[in-house]
C-alpha cells in the first residue's frame, strides 16, 4: 500500500512535557520518563531504537497531543537514564519489567505501544508478556533479533554500503574480522575511553550511514555525537552478543497473545539495516495487521515516506479508538 511523502514538518508542533521524572528501577538503574499531550487522553508509549539510542523531543511529535497522553522514556543505560551506557543488569526481560513499573507509576491501565527498529522488538516482547495492558501496536523497521539479522548488520550490509563497511572494519585487525561482534564488544566494554570511544564512533557511524535511502549527514551527526554513540554501540553489542536475551523465535511465537489487537507495520522497501524480509515474515505471521511498505525509503523514521506512514497509522488508530469511545466501549 503506497503512501505519499509529505515534508518532515508535518510532525505535530513542538510541545514541552507536562511532567517528567526519574524512576528508581533497582540499586543500579534509574530511568528517565516524561509525559506530554492530553492528560486524560488515550495513553501511547514510545519505545526508542538501538537498543541504546535514547529518545528526543521530536519523538513526542508523532502523536496528536489533543487526543493522546504521550509517554516517552529512555531505556536502561540510554539517553537521560543513569548510569549512562550501563550494561550490567540490562536485559530484555528487565526492560519489559521497567515498562510495567512505569505503567503502574503513571496509573495507566492500557496503552498503545509505538516502536521502531529495536523499539519494534521490545514492543512485541512486551505485548507477549503483557497483552492485557496493550491497546494496539504501531511498529516500524522490524527487527526480530535473529542471528541472521545480526549477521546481516555486521557483514551483509557491505553488499550495499561497501565504503561504510570498510570504514567500520578499518581499525579491526584482519584475524578479528571473522568475529566482528566479539571484536567490537571487547573494545566497547573496555574501561579506557581511548579504546571504547573510537569503537563507539565507528559502530555508530556505520549504522547511521546505512540507515537512510539517500546519504544524510545530519543523521550521521546525530547518531555519532557523544554520549549517544557510546550508549548506542555498547548496548547494541551487549544485546547482540546475548541474542537479545530471548529464546530463538520467541517474538513470532508470542503473536498468539496479541494477534487480536490492532497493529500497523511500517517498513521501508530499501531498509538495509532491518531488511524488509523480516517485516514480511512478521506480516505473514500477523495477517490481521495493516502492512505498509513505503516504496522510497530506507530505515530511518525521519525519511519523509516513513514519517508520513507513521502519522497516517496514528490517525487511523485515533479514528478507530474514537469509534469505540463514541459507541460507549471501554478501551
Amino acid at each position: 500500500m503506497p503512501v505519499t511523502s509529505p515534508p518532515i514538518n508535518d510532525l505535530y508542533p513542538f510541545l514541552e512535557p507536562r511532567a517528567s521524572g526519574m524512576l528508581e528501577l533497582d540499586a543500579r538503574h534509574r530511568m528517565y520518563w516524561e509525559e506530554a499531550g492530553n492528560a486524560s487522553g488515550v495513553p501511547v508509549v514510545f519505545l526508542h531504537g538501538g537498543p541504546g539510542a535514547g529518545s528526543t523531543s521530536d519523538h513526542r511529535r508523532f502523536f496528536d497531543p489533543r487526543f493522546y497522553r504521550i509517554i516517552v522514556f529512555d531505556q536502561r543505560g540510554a539517553g537521560r537514564s543513569v548510569p549512562h551506557g550501563e550494561i550490567e543488569d540490562n536485559t530484555t526481560p528487565l526492560l519489559i519489567a521497567d515498562m510495567e513499573r512505569l505503567r503502574r507509576h503513571l496509573g495507566v491501565e492500557r496503552w498503545v505501544v509505538f516502536g521502531g527498529s529495536w523499539g519494534s522488538t521490545l514492543a512485541l516482547a512486551y505485548g507477549a508478556a503483557h497483552p492485557e495492558r496493550c491497546l494496539a501496536f504501531v511498529l516500524r523497521g522490524i527487527f526480530l533479533g535473529s542471528r541472521d539479522e545480526i549477521d546481516w548488520f555486521l557483514y551483509g550490509l557491505r553488499r550495499f554500503f561497501p565504503e561504510a563497511w570498510r570504514a567500520f572494519v578499518r581499525d579491526i585487525p584482519e584475524l578479528e574480522r571473522r568475529d566482528l561482534l566479539q571484536a567490537y564488544h571487547s573494545r566497547l566494554v573496555d574501561s579506557d575511553p581511548q579504546i571504547h570511544l573510537p569503537a563507539a564512533r565507528a559502530w555508530s557511524t556505520y549504522e547511521a550511514s546505512c540507515s537512510t535511502l539517500k546519504p544524510s549527514g545530519e543523521n550521521v551527526r546525530q547518531m555519532t555525537v557523544n554520549p549517544t554513540a557510546l550508549t548506542l554501540a555498547r548496548i547494541e553489542a551487549h544485546y547482540f552478543s546475548n541474542d537479545i536475551f530471548l529464546p530463538p523465535g520467541a517474538l513470532l511465537a508470542g503473536l498468539e497473545r496479541i494477534r487480536h489487537l490492532p497493529c500497523w507495520i511500517v517498513q521501508g522497501r530499501y531498509d538495509a539495516v532491518c531488511a524488509i524480509a523480516t517485516a514480511d515474515t512478521l506480516a505473514r505471521a500477523w495477517p490481521q495487521a495493516h502492512y505498509v511498505v513505503v516504496p522510497d525509503a530506507g530505515h530511518s523514521a525521519w525519511e519523509p515516506g516513513i514519517l508520513a506512514a507513521l502519522l497516517q497509522a496514528m490517525e487511523a488508530l485515533k479514528a478507530l479508538l474514537n469509534e469505540r469511545l463514541e459507541a460507549g466501549s471501554t478501551l
